[in-house]
């Protein structure tokens, strides 16, 4: 039967608000369990950079995927159903990744994860706001994309623990992520389905669109979003790299925590964004996030720690606030009928610069060494950042210009 029953439809509430919360958090940490682990599947395997670059980039194939596939599937087939075959995913990724560190596995469990990532992030996001009570409708959004970045934020923090303190460092992880991803699909069954499924399916892939109106606010909104979440891929594709050759950190619970600090900084970014006044937040946004990159690349020079957490705070807190303001001015500019179409486009713009900028990080790590590719990476993403920034300080003056 694929409607679900009357009884289903209850009304939504606290309980199932934690419920929802607590599946989009358990999923979104899976995808950077393997984020501290990659120095032992080099040590172990003979992984180059390059191919932990490729291993790691795997992960936005499925991102991508999963969003144009099933990015609109939710609306036909229910939230649970769409988020339980997210959960499923998950699962699947971790039993790969505990069955074998050989490379072809390592390769389909990465794309397996991305995408879980992938539908959790669209219909996971629209779920949380659907079941929050009237009292915490407010704050629904927030918490929805909190909840995304510290899970993400996590998944390091959690793996590099276990590697550090306890036994079998590729397989633990993942076996406790897999159990509490059965757990929390038991609570996904239980909370209330919140759209009643047509009498007819029309399942279709998710279109890709620009329309004229959209293009001039999503070219700087676009490379915002591309040069942040770039800087997002530095960290969990190579910090470790880093950590160990030039900080001289081998505890991998630290190396985690380091990068659970960009996380963390990026949510608290999108969290103070009413701090900032609405037709400034994505040229803040930039401006910090250049900001934060320069002091990367200085962190990387100088071979320092503080400069690395420093830069670690500052760049999430841009990367966050570039990123949901550019989304919240792109959608704000499309035509309604294709908004769902527009905010596809900006989501596939973003991951892919997870993946192509650090495979290019990862062979220009080989051919000039970890230093200088660093080097080189952090200036590339404050350049593009200070050229966002640019282009949206001319596209205020032309608007205000016209309106005169």
């Amino acid at each position: 039967m694929l409607s679900p029953t009357e009884s289903e439809f209850r009304t939504p509430g606290r309980f199932s608000f934690t419920l929802i919360v607590a599946a989009f958090l358990i999923a979104m940490i899976g995808p950077t369990l393997p984020t501290p682990l990659y120095p032992i599947y080099q040590t172990q395997m003979g992984y180059s950079q390059i191919m932990i670059t490729v291993i790691f980039a795997a992960y936005a194939l499925g991102v991508i995927g999963a969003l144009i596939a099933f990015g609109s599937w939710s609306d036909q087939l229910g939230r649970r159903r769409v988020l339980l075959g997210g959960l499923t995913f998950a699962i699947l990724s971790d039993a790969i990744f505990i069955a074998s560190p050989e490379l072809t596995p390592l390769l389909i469990g990465r794309v397996l994860s991305g995408a879980s990532a992938g539908i959790f992030t669209g219909t996971a996001t629209v779920a949380v706001v659907e079941q929050a009570p009237p009292e915490w409708k407010n704050g629904a959004t927030l918490a929805a994309t909190a909840t995304n970045m510290l899970g993400i934020g996590l998944g390091p923090v959690f793996a590099g623990v276990l590697a550090q303190y306890v036994s079998w460092p590729l397989h633990l992880p993942y076996a406790l992520h897999l159990v509490a991803c059965l757990l929390v699909a038991a609570g996904v069954c239980y909370a209330p389905e919140t759209v009643r499924p047509p009498q007819r399916l029309r399942l279709h892939v998710q279109r890709l669109a620009l329309p004229a109106e959209v293009r001039r606010v999503f070219i700087p909104a676009g490379i915002a979003g591309f040069a942040g979440t770039a800087v997002l891929g530095l960290f969990t594709a190579v910090l470790p790299a880093v950590a160990q050759q030039l900080l001289g950190i081998h505890n991998l619970a630290l190396i985690g925590a380091i990068i659970f600090v960009l996380f963390l900084s990026s949510a608290l970014g999108q969290a103070s964004m009413t701090l900032i006044a609405t037709r400034q937040r994505l040229i803040v946004g930039c401006a910090v996030l250049a900001v934060g990159a320069l002091l990367l690349c200085t962190a990387v020079a100088l071979s320092s720690l503080a400069l690395t957490l420093g830069g670690a705070v500052i760049a999430g807190l841009g990367q966050g606030v570039a990123l949901r303001s550019g989304l919240g001015e792109v959608v704000s500019a499309a035509p309604a009928r294709q908004r769902g179409e527009v905010t596809s486009t900006f989501f596939v713009v973003i991951y892919v610069a997870i993946s192509l900028p650090v495979v290019g990080l990862g062979i220009t790590i080989h051919l000039i060494g970890l230093q200088s590719a660093g080097i080189a990476f952090a200036l590339l993403v404050a350049a593009l950042a200070l050229i966002a920034m640019a282009l949206l300080i001319r596209l205020r003056r032309l608007r205000a210009a016209g309106a005169h």
